[in-house]
């Protein structure tokens, strides 16, 4: 479902938002097209145990734990930071995991930064048998696929497709789907030099570009004036945005649309990738920190 942002933007300039937050209660957004191919294949070779990888306030990590409890794989998740052990209670997203049945382990950031280490793999293969893992952030060939169908025949009116960036599954998909006349801007979460390459290896043209001046400072970084953006444009237009992804893109494409980078008369379709399951967490952090907290009312 694509909504019309109700604000007035110069040079006859019209935005909407995808809601692909609204696909699932649980399995949010972007997570939910990473997911499908994924759960299907997981099916197909009888596979009992999804395994995957995250941080603390990883939709990724959120929604394996939910489409597992739904589609009946047990679950488990790898997480950044050894420090969390005993933290569980405290942190949203790993309560919401571990009530629909995920396990964890907690590994240190060297043991997390060499995940992908075949030798790592293996022990886990021993430790946990045959399960079927999908990568941190759910990016893999079947992800890209599910991703592939955000776009429908009537998003072909717009002139620019935008959306927050990750590990580049989401975009990619919308690259390879895009129409022949249209434009992909992505906008990072965090500053990444491999992340162009990445993308560049699996999308099937070249209309596309990263924009990568709005991370704020990097993955799940946030500030007051960003909280305040995302506070006025609910507001403006009851669209809850997630601080960690959507709303650096929408922040991102607002101000590009005031500095005149968009043409006149362009048509742009944001995409909103869900996500909303982390802003109780951030909340709590942006307390701690004694700063501004979003509205939200989970």
């Amino acid at each position: 479902m694509n909504q019309k942002i109700s604000i007035s933007f110069p040079k006859n300039i019209s935005v909407e938002i995808k809601r692909e937050d609204l696909l699932h209660p649980f399995i949010s957004g972007n997570k939910f097209r990473k997911l499908k191919y994924n759960i299907l294949e997981a099916q197909k070779l009888e596979k009992k145990t999804l395994l995957t990888f995250g941080g603390a306030f990883s939709n990724h990590i959120a929604a394996v734990a939910a489409a597992g409890a739904t589609y009946g794989f047990e679950t488990i998740g790898i997480i950044r930071g050894e420090e969390l052990v005993d933290k569980i209670a405290e942190n949203s997203t790993l309560t919401f995991a571990q009530n629909r049945g995920m396990k964890f382990e907690f590994w240190n950031r060297l043991e997390y930064r060499n995940k992908e280490d075949e030798k790592l793999i293996a022990i886990l293969r021993e430790k946990y048998d045959d399960f079927y893992l999908i990568p941190e952030g759910g990016t893999n060939a079947l992800a890209v696929k599910g991703c592939e169908e955000i776009l429908t025949d009537e998003d072909a009116k717009f002139d620019y497709i935008c959306c927050a960036v990750g590990t580049g599954g989401t975009i990619s998909g919308l690259i390879n789907s895009s129409f022949s006349h249209q434009q992909v801007l992505g906008f990072p979460a965090v500053r990444s030099e491999n992340l162009g390459k990445i993308i560049e290896d699996v999308v099937t043209n070249k209309r596309w570009n990263l924009i990568d001046e709005y991370h704020f400072g990097g993955y799940a970084k946030i500030n007051s004036e960003l909280v305040d953006f995302i506070n006025d444009f609910k507001d403006q237009t009851t669209v809850q945005l997630d601080p960690v992804y959507t709303a650096k893109m929408v922040f991102g494409v607002v101000d590009l649309i005031d500095k005149e980078y968009f043409p006149e008369n362009s048509k742009i379709l944001l995409i909103h990738t869900g996500g909303l399951q982390g802003i109780s967490g951030m909340n709590k952090f942006l307390e701690k920190k004694q700063l501004p907290t979003i509205k939200y009312n989970d």
